[in-house]
């Protein structure tokens, strides 16, 4: 039995890319502080720039995803309202021209082949690259600082990012996700029952504790 499997687990949906993705793990840190045992994050991946991603990775703007001015204004709104709640340090509210898709190949090739520690330690790297730090996740350079920093090899992200197998197994999970029901991040699950968007830690001790 791993390290993951013996203790209680979350599962958690999300993009690197959502802000608010960013903003529910702080909320998750704070519910983690108030517990008497840790509790592991079962990441499972999610693409929210798969309908606007081009065949060379970039996000083309001119794809209708149903997302207007107004629907970002209420996003940064709803960002610097949660970033006050959660005391959150952010270098941006929105990051639209940032593709994760690279990022998330690498965190799921860490997961699969790390420690939990280890794939968390990376997971935090990159959410504090793109989120703290106002970097590039879609940048092979970059991914390789955020692995360094979880005490990887650099050479972790070419690996990843090479490996077509790897990236067609994301690619269904991706899609194993909607099928599932989920249609936006972040979501919490636990126990048959989720909690969707960057929800205060009181609710996310409800959703796990009942």
């Amino acid at each position: 039995m791993s390290d993951t499997q013996a203790r209680e687990q979350l599962t958690v949906y999300s993009d690197y890319v959502c802000p608010f993705c960013y903003l529910g793990r702080r909320s998750l840190d704070r519910y983690q502080a108030e517990r008497d045992e840790p509790m592991a994050i079962d990441w499972r991946p999610f693409d929210l720039r798969a309908g606007k991603r081009g065949p060379d990775g970039e996000i083309d703007h001119t794809v209708d995803d149903g997302k207007d001015e107004d629907y970002y204004a209420q996003a940064r709104e709803n960002v610097r309202r949660l970033r006050e709640e959660y005391d959150a340090e952010m270098a941006q509210e929105i990051a639209t021209d940032v593709d994760s898709r690279p990022a998330q190949a690498v965190s799921f090739r860490v997961k699969e082949h790390e420690p939990y520690e280890t794939w968390l330690a990376f997971d935090e790297a990159v959410f504090e690259a793109l989120w703290i730090d106002g970097r590039d996740i879609g940048d092979a350079a970059v991914l390789e600082d955020c692995a360094e920093t979880a005490g990887l090899d650099p050479a972790v992200v070419r690996e990843a990012l090479d490996d077509d197998a790897l990236l067609e197994r994301l690619d269904d999970l991706f899609e194993t996700a909607q099928r599932q029901g989920i249609t936006g991040v972040p979501t919490f699950a636990y126990d048959g029952h989720a909690a969707r968007g960057a929800v205060p830690p009181e609710q996310l001790r409800r959703l796990v504790e009942g």
